[in-house]
Parts: C-alpha cells; structure tokens; sequence
C-alpha cells in the first residue's frame, strides 16, 4: 500500500482552539486534490484502501473530522454540528493551498461536502456523495444515535470487534481481515487496558438535543442546499440502506446537481469503499 503522511491543522470554534488530523497519500505537490470525509462514528482510515488506489492521480487528504480518531475533542460538544465541520475543512483547504477539490464524503462527510458544494465561489469541482442526501430517514437516524455517545468498554479486543461488527453489519460483506480493520480503526485502549471507542461521547449531546421540528427545519436547509449545488455529483446507495430512503435518492435525480446514481447491491448504510468494484464507480467518475 502507498505511504501515507499524518498531519494537523489549526481549526477554530466559538469555545477555541483545537487541532484536526488528516492523512495525505500520494505526491504533496499534486495540485489535484480529492478529499475523502467519513461518517459520524468512523475516521480517515476508512478510506486506505481508496486513497492508496486513487494517489496516482490525486493528492488524496482524509480528515479525522474533530472529536474522532487523532484529532481533538471540542471544548464545548454543542458544536459537533455540520456547519463547524464545513468551517473546518476551508481552513483545511488554505493550509492544503487547493484552489479546487473533488470531494468524497460518506453520509456525515457527504452533508459536509454538501455544505459547503453549496456554497458561492466554492472549490468543490466534483462531488460524490455515499449514501446520504437532504432527507434523512428518522427510524435509521434514531438506530445510529442510539449506539453514539454509549459507554462501552471491553476486556478484550476480540470482544470489542464483535461490538463494532455487529453495528457495521449494514456495511456489507467483508472477510475476516477487513472486519479487524473496521474494528481495529475506531478502537483504542484506555489507561485501565480497557478498549474504548475513539470518539468523544459528546458526540451525542447534539443528537439527542434534536427535535422532530428541529429535523424538519434542517432537512429544509439541506434541500435549499442542495439545490444550489452546481457541479457534477455522483450518487451511491446501499440498495438496502434505511438512511437514504430510494425514494429521496430517486428524487434528488431530479433536482440541484442531478445526480447519476449508483446503487450498491447486498450493502446496506454504508458502502465502505474497501473494494475494487466500488472504488472504480468513483475512479470512472472523477476522472472518466
């Protein structure tokens, strides 16, 4: 696998300072950057099997988005919210001196490429979003709240990677060894030897703070969003994802960027990306 380099950057929220970690692959001086942004319990890692197949062409940067995996936790958990995340990847960008970017994102990082997709004058060229769009299902987002922010620990790591692939079922088939790798990157172990989960547990305190007014009010903004994307986009869908109903994925098609879709077989929320048949739906995508 190609080598990557681990990195930080200065990031600012109203309680201050933290730093936020990302991995870079392939030649530092590519002006073609892809940024590839993971899900609201995952991090950069995620992404090796991607990065290290796309780093030919790409400068390939994948952010531990703050609160997770190497970065810092926020002083204050109400800002684990997207437009904090969207704050923190244009500093990101200026340190990574990318006048323009393509953007991977999987759900949580798909809403913050969307963020910022949106935007006037905004560097994101070519957008791909991994199961996630402006309407999110409420059952599926209830499923995902209920295991962010529990307090697990394990005695064993064995113990612990059943833990996370029992949740990450919906990912799909994976062997054995992939599934260590899905484990092994968001376990870590506490000063007892305990295996914790590496995200901080006030990941939580936005989402149980969510109101169905406030979910309606939000998945307003998202489609308002949405609709001022302008650049291409490509759509992928776990065919038996319960986040992105085939419904929304059907009618974003036909609105905003107009999306090709793709829809993933056998996967439900979300396609890890870890195999060669997705990863050249994106390949053929950015650079057909």
């Amino acid at each position: 696998m190609t080598q990557h380099r681990i990195k930080t950057v200065q990031c600012l929220s109203p309680a201050g300072l933290h730093r936020m970690a990302y991995k870079e692959w392939g030649d530092p001086a590519n002006s073609r950057v892809l940024v590839c942004v993971h899900g609201v319990t995952r991090v950069s890692d995620d992404f090796d099997n991607m990065a290290s197949a796309l780093s030919d062409q790409y400068r390939v940067v994948c952010p531990d988005v703050v609160g997770r995996g190497r970065s810092d936790w926020l002083r204050d958990p109400q800002h684990y919210q997207v437009p904090q995340y969207v704050s923190d990847m244009v500093t990101l960008l200026a340190r990574l001196d990318a006048e323009t970017v393509h953007w991977f994102g999987t759900s949580m990082g798909g809403l913050i490429g969307m963020g910022l997709a949106s935007m006037k004058d905004s560097p994101v060229k070519k957008l791909v979003l991994n199961d996630v769009g402006p309407a999110l299902n409420p059952s599926a987002l209830a499923r995902i709240g209920d295991y962010v922010g529990k307090d697990v620990r394990f005695t064993t790591f064995d113990e612990a990677a059943r833990y996370i692939k029992d949740i990450s079922l919906p990912f799909g088939p994976h062997s054995d060894d992939e599934w260590r790798k899905l484990a092994a990157d968001v376990l870590k172990q506490d000063k007892d030897g305990k295996w914790i989960l590496h995200y901080d547990p006030g990941l939580a305190v936005p989402l149980r703070a969510t109101t169905p007014e406030l979910l309606q009010r939000a998945e307003a903004m998202l489609w308002m969003a949405y609709d001022a994307i302008a650049c291409p986009t490509l759509l992928v869908r776990g065919a038996e994802s319960d986040l992105l109903k085939p419904e929304v994925a059907q009618a974003m098609t036909s609105r905003g960027p107009k999306p090709k879709l793709v829809d993933i077989p056998g996967v439900g929320h979300a396609p890890t990306f870890f195999h060669a048949d997705q990863i050249a739906h994106v390949r053929n995508f950015l650079l057909g």
